[in-house]
């Protein structure tokens, strides 16, 4: 069994659903040498999140993020966590929903995907820095 660990850091993005995939890919040559195996992302925030979604119209990214801002808004007045701004703890919320890690199956040195499907940044803040991806690949 072979095991490849690094951290990849994504640039700056602002807040919204950001298609990741070639990102993330560029950083994983050693990808190609794995026949078959299992990747782990983990993101390293509490404030952004990663997903599996639709990779081909960007209209999917624009109406996730009207949605979540939705589901979850800024300002309401039973929020206590305020300090880093109005949309801190929202962001906090948006990220436990989302969900901090993806596993990804290897087959013939490639992330398995569905038709249409890509790795998501879940952008919720609205300036956030570079965001760290701790990354593990497994497999033979």
């Amino acid at each position: 069994m072979k095991i490849v660990q690094k951290l990849v850091t994504l640039k700056a993005k602002p807040r919204g659903f950001h298609l990741i995939t070639h990102e993330i890919l560029e950083h994983l040559p050693e990808l190609r040498e794995f026949e078959a195996g299992t990747a782990h992302l983990f993101l390293m925030h509490t404030s952004a999140s990663l997903t599996i979604n639709e990779n081909a119209d960007p209209s999917v990214r624009h109406d996730f993020l009207a949605f979540t801002d939705r589901l979850v808004p800024e300002n309401e007045p039973y929020y206590t966590h305020t300090l880093e701004g109005s949309e801190d703890m929202p962001a906090h919320i948006k990220s436990s929903l989302y969900g901090n890690f993806l596993v990804i199956p290897i087959n013939n040195g490639q992330f398995v995907f569905g038709t249409w499907q890509g790795i998501y940044l879940c952008e919720h803040r609205d300036f956030a820095g570079n965001r760290k991806v701790y990354i593990t690949l497994m497999g033979v």
